[in-house]
């Protein structure tokens, strides 16, 4: 199902439709896209875990992009983004089911984040994967179940932001050629802090896909320059603008191409950590390895990194564990 925007959608109430993906197409110059923004999500995953903003807003960052990146594949299963260096932050990662499911959550080093930052300094400066990440890689990973090959794809963190590290994928891999901006921003509210962040992507299509058989290599370079042009005029006051709807943005951007709307589909936060996977998890452990996890009540205490949830595990639970494990 898809509608063409002919004209402004009306002004008005707040916008409703964060928290999806809205994905597009311009036909006039055999490009499709997807815009992405969350806002509650982020909130949801983000604030629970009280990360400082310098990392917090990264960490935004990576799940707008690993939502883009997602849902422009067909997959069944788990798309993942990990980030990994040997800076102030040593780990990003999050991931997106099929079905709209995302978490995310971060790893980093408080006295190395501090001395990168400087005196003063809270957030995240401007072009600051080399600053905050160090040398490391970004990795993309489609895991479809265990009966299907799990396909992952590499790359070094070059670039000062998210988006030119995911274009470096791009340039490395035998994909079409790909545009990608991000935005991401923390506010204050009544009763703590609201999160926005959005992402805008396009890509050529297929001369096959596209219908374009019969245009000219030269037309067709001509036409994708014009769609980065106009995807890289793109505000971060319009992306993050939670009165500005997402068609009106796009109409905004591409009036004269007709942009094309499709379905667009919703996000979740939702973790998939259980009970059951952390009997599975401490069962593959020998039990007198545990004596670590152990906390001052001598329970057995494991904690979720996505969502922060804690497991905690007396020894008749431990006998029922591993009594199953005989």
């Amino acid at each position: 199902m898809s509608t063409t925007s002919e004209g402004s959608p009306s002004d008005g109430a707040p916008s409703t439709d964060w928290d999806r993906v809205l994905p597009f197409q311009l036909d006039a110059l055999g490009v499709r896209g997807r815009l992405v923004r969350l806002s509650h999500v982020l909130d949801e995953i983000i604030e629970r875990h009280g990360y400082p903003l310098a990392v917090a807003r990264p960490l935004a960052e990576a799940m707008v992009l690993c939502a883009t990146l997602a849902t422009s594949l067909k997959y069944d299963g788990i798309f993942t983004l990990q980030i990994s260096g040997d800076g102030p932050i040593r780990l990003l990662v999050t991931d997106l089911t099929t079905d709209g499911a995302l978490r995310g959550y971060a790893q980093f080093d408080s006295w190395k984040l501090a001395v990168a930052l400087g005196s003063g300094n809270e957030d995240a400066p401007e072009g600051y994967v080399p600053k905050l990440f160090g040398q490391g890689r970004l990795a993309f990973t489609v895991d479809q179940g265990q009966h299907t090959e799990r396909y992952q794809g590499v790359v070094p963190l070059e670039g000062a932001t998210l988006a030119d590290c995911a274009h470096t994928y791009f340039r490395q891999s035998e994909q079409l050629p790909t545009g990608i901006k991000i935005s991401a921003r923390r506010e204050a509210s009544e009763g703590g802090h609201r999160w926005h962040a959005a992402a805008l992507m396009v890509q050529q299509m297929p001369e096959l896909d596209a219908g374009r058989i019969d245009v000219d290599q030269e037309q067709r370079e001509d036409d994708w320059r014009r769609a980065v042009i106009l995807m890289a005029s793109a505000t971060e006051a319009e992306m993050l603008d939670p009165a500005l709807p997402g068609a009106k943005l796009l109409y905004r951007l591409f009036h004269q191409e007709k942009p094309r709307q499709f379905e667009p589909r919703a996000f979740a936060a939702r973790c998939r950590c259980s009970r059951e996977r952390i009997d599975r998890v401490l069962r593959s452990i020998k039990r007198e390895e545990l004596d670590d996890l152990r906390d001052k009540t001598g329970r057995v205490a494991v904690k979720c990194e996505f969502c922060s949830t804690e497991y905690s595990y007396d020894d008749r639970d431990l006998d029922r564990i591993y009594a199953s494990a005989a």
